[in-house]
């Protein structure tokens, strides 16, 4: 619950961002450059969290870039999710040389750390925003394709599949109306657990320059601009990287409970 109650806070902030946000993402201020946040020595209440080198409030920045690291960052999973289902459920139907070719192209995949793999896809189609969804997409599918592949084949030897077979359910019908609403648990908790990998390898990805370019604030661009001043201004890189964490730990706590909850045999 406390994961689910930090998940719908960020939503909330990055979709009310344009007015929650002081000051706009990209604004300058020449005459507070590296500013300490306002508690400190130094520190100003026109800044609340200070500023980063070139003179842009961070909390602004940060509020902003919720919006972004949340929003590519679903829009990765839900990519992901869409492809590794469907190829999952082919492979569990199918038998012989598909199945067979579609799980060796996954192991291959996942042998390969996923953070190379996201660098080789950006590295190939080229560093962007979009490029960095992309790479993290493909480094989720595996995942689902696996998951939903067995969950299908333990479903299929069931009584209700020869049921509905017997009844004249067509394969397509067998797939999606029978099948995979009974698969729906476990894809539920990979998707909330491959949340929090997203943002990180999004993280990873724009702090290696490879991901959102300047000037777009994302948590992982905001540390890689600041990193140089890691020991001079400490507020700017410790905030974009208590974002990240809480993020990151607030998605695996709840999926954590949603397995829990999801799971009969867990339940209390």
């Amino acid at each position: 619950m406390l994961g689910l109650m930090v998940i719908v806070a960020f939503t909330g902030i990055a979709l009310a961002a344009n007015w929650l946000a002081p000051y706009p993402a990209g604004e300058q201020f020449r005459d507070a450059f590296l500013a300490p946040p306002a508690w400190t020595e130094g520190g100003t209440s026109r800044f609340l969290l200070g500023t980063d080198p070139l003179g842009r409030d961070i909390l602004s920045r940060l509020i902003v870039g919720t919006r972004v690291s949340l929003g590519i960052g679903l829009l990765a999973v839900v990519a992901a999710a869409l492809l590794g289902v469907a190829l999952g459920l082919v492979a569990g139907f199918s038998r012989g040389v598909l199945d067979a070719v579609l799980m060796r192209a996954m192991d291959v995949m996942l042998a390969l750390p996923s953070l190379l793999l996201a660098i080789v896809v950006v590295a190939v189609l080229g560093p962007s925003l979009l490029n960095a969804a992309a790479a993290v997409m493909a480094v989720q599918v595996p995942h689902f394709v696996r998951l939903t592949r067995a969950t299908v084949r333990g479903e299929m030897v069931k009584d209700y599949v020869t049921a509905s077979r017997l009844c004249g359910a067509g394969s397509l019908r067998l797939a999606f109306r029978t099948v995979l609403p009974n698969c729906l648990a476990p894809l539920i908790v990979q998707a909330t657990l491959g949340f929090s990998t997203a943002v990180l390898d999004l993280a990873a990805l724009g702090f290696l320059g490879l991901g959102s370019q300047p000037p777009t604030p994302e948590w992982g661009t905001m540390l890689a601009d600041s990193r140089a001043f890691l020991l001079r201004a400490w507020w700017v890189v410790t905030f974009p990287g208590l974002a990240i964490l809480i993020t990151v730990l607030a998605f695996n706590l709840l999926g954590d409970g949603m397995r829990d909850a999801l799971d009969p045999r867990l339940r209390r």
